[in-house]
């Protein structure tokens, strides 16, 4: 086989190998260099002599400095680097590119599900919320005769989901912090893929009291309706016996049911589409493939006029000064720096830094670490302007892009995706993750060849091809663009959603545990 390395800036000083299973020492690469060294596929080889303490450059930038001497042709990994210091979080430039103009793109649609508050759902699921994890046992077994005795007699709804999270009791419900997980989940209950129909399973003790996670105001369906919170609490004395408990779940959600039924998927122009972009078991072809892509996707969906979201912190916060910049303006980024602020005193508080990010399988994927891997990260933010930033739980505001401030922990970056309003979800992977969200349809995009190959049946999208040179980031950029219309209109599911598929639910709650 060839030899195959790929540079991604002219001043790059290493290169990596694409060939599968990497290449042998002795290998003559298209340049003329001779490896000395073994180099695995997706690792760094040195294209010059790298003489101890200099940068070693990748997409321009330094991602660390040599420990020793790195003769040309020798593999380049983690053990023979120095990670540079964070960038300090001031003098940064703050709305300082104006970025390309985009012409709208107009014309393209989707079959949703329009919602009273104007919302669209790309699903049409019940979702069952509960309030402690104590109730999670009694609600799986109803959710599973929910589907098997009425689901089936409810053709118009795709689903029935426990909203089960291990919050809710057992915390410090009213420190700092708390309100985080308070209000990611009542914004989860909120998603539009759920159609307004929220139903609550309370245990009754637990410190997070039904009214509290939805206070009145909260749910603008019941307010039209002149309804009260649906809640099913376990400790109301009607009920005797577990299948009571079970019983009364059953019976109130066939209510909901029936008011879900009823909708009818309707043509709805693309700009109703809120997509939360992510990655995770990344590899060094994310950066190279699938992300690039991704952030093409993103450009066109913006175009669109939809919304889309890119997050985890401690993935773009060696990027910081190049996010800040595309800020649409300064207090857009002023907010950026902001979060950032508050994550760097979190992590600090657990006396780690933004290093304790990367896996084993990140750097047996060829990423060094947490500064190589940002710069091929924020590739999925794509090169639209920023036009806001949520703190962690929040509800997004904005059309366009925005940066939703969340942790990298794929589960909990997706949960407060879902929280943000989520109707579509994609998620990119290079060393392979079995990954995904029952409220939310979630695209996988396998960043190198062999993994879609032999994840056949796991991997929505292969962006290896661009990599093999079978296709280019453009042409898989719009070719995931048109694949997400599909999954959105369910007329395409998704192998997640085949396989039934899903992480449980996450909430982030940096408050006390007692």
């Amino acid at each position: 086989m060839r030899p195959h390395i790929i540079r991604m800036h002219p001043s790059d000083n290493v290169a990596i190998v694409a060939n599968d299973g990497g290449l042998p020492a002795g290998t003559a690469l298209p340049n003329g260099l001779t490896l000395l060294t073994t180099v695995p596929q997706g690792h760094k080889v040195a294209l010059v002599d790298l003489p101890a303490q200099s940068p070693v450059l990748r997409y321009g930038i330094p991602i660390g400095h040599a420990i020793q001497d790195i003769p040309a042709g020798t593999w380049v990994h983690e053990r023979l680097l120095h990670m540079p210091q964070a960038r300090e979080l001031d003098h940064l430039p703050m709305a300082t590119v104006k970025s390309p103009e985009m012409s709208p793109l107009a014309g393209y649609t989707f079959e949703g599900y329009r919602n009273a508050d104007g919302s669209v759902g790309t699903r049409n699921i019940l979702a069952i919320t509960t309030t402690v994890q104590c109730v999670a046992g009694v609600v799986d077994f109803a959710v599973q005769r929910i589907k098997q005795e009425l689901l089936p007699l409810f053709p118009h709804v795709d689903d029935v989901v426990g909203l089960e999270h291990t919050y809710g009791c057992g915390v410090a419900i009213d420190a700092v912090g708390a309100e985080i997980p308070i209000r990611t989940l009542r914004n989860i209950s909120l998603n539009p893929n759920f159609g307004g129909e929220v139903m609550v399973v309370s245990l009754g003790c637990e410190k997070l009291q039904p009214e509290r996670l939805m206070p009145a105001g909260s749910i603008p369906i019941n307010d039209q309706r002149g309804e009260a919170l649906d809640v099913v609490c376990l400790q109301n004395e009607a009920h005797v016996g577990f299948m009571s408990m079970v019983n009364s779940i059953v019976q109130q959600a066939r209510r909901h049911l029936e008011r879900l039924n009823a909708r009818r998927r309707e043509t709805v122009p693309a700009s109703e589409l809120v997509v939360g972009v992510q990655c995770g078991g990344s590899d060094a072809f994310s950066g190279l493939t699938a992300n690039p892509a991704v952030g093409f996707c993103s450009d066109l969906l913006v175009r669109a006029g939809a919304s889309v979201m890119f997050s985890e912190v401690t993935e773009v916060r060696d990027a910081i000064e190049q996010l800040t910049s595309r800020a649409v303006n300064p207090q857009v980024a002023q907010a950026m720096v902001d979060q950032m602020a508050w994550y760097d005193s979190y992590l600090a508080r657990g006396r780690v830094d933004r290093s304790a990010n990367t896996t084993p399988g990140n750097k047996q994927g060829g990423l060094s670490n947490i500064v190589e891997k940002a710069m091929g990260s924020i590739i999925k933010s794509g090169t639209a302007p920023i036009q806001g930033v949520l703190a962690p739980g929040d509800k997004l505001q904005h059309k366009g892009l925005t940066f939703a401030a969340t942790p990298a922990s794929d589960f909990i970056c997706g949960t407060l995706q879902v929280a943000a309003g989520m109707n579509l979800h994609i998620f990119t992977t290079g060393r392979g993750t079995p990954y995904g969200l029952a409220p939310v349809p979630v695209v996988k995009v396998a960043t190198r060849t062999d993994l879609a190959r032999r994840w056949h049946d796991l991997m929505d999208i292969n962006a290896g091809r661009i990599a093999d040179g079978e296709a280019s980031i453009e042409e898989l950029g719009w070719e995931m663009f048109h694949y997400l219309l599909e999954v959105a209109s369910g007329r395409q599911k998704t192998y997640a959603e085949q396989w039934k598929l899903h992480n449980a639910l996450v909430l982030f709650n940096p408050a006390p545990v007692t």
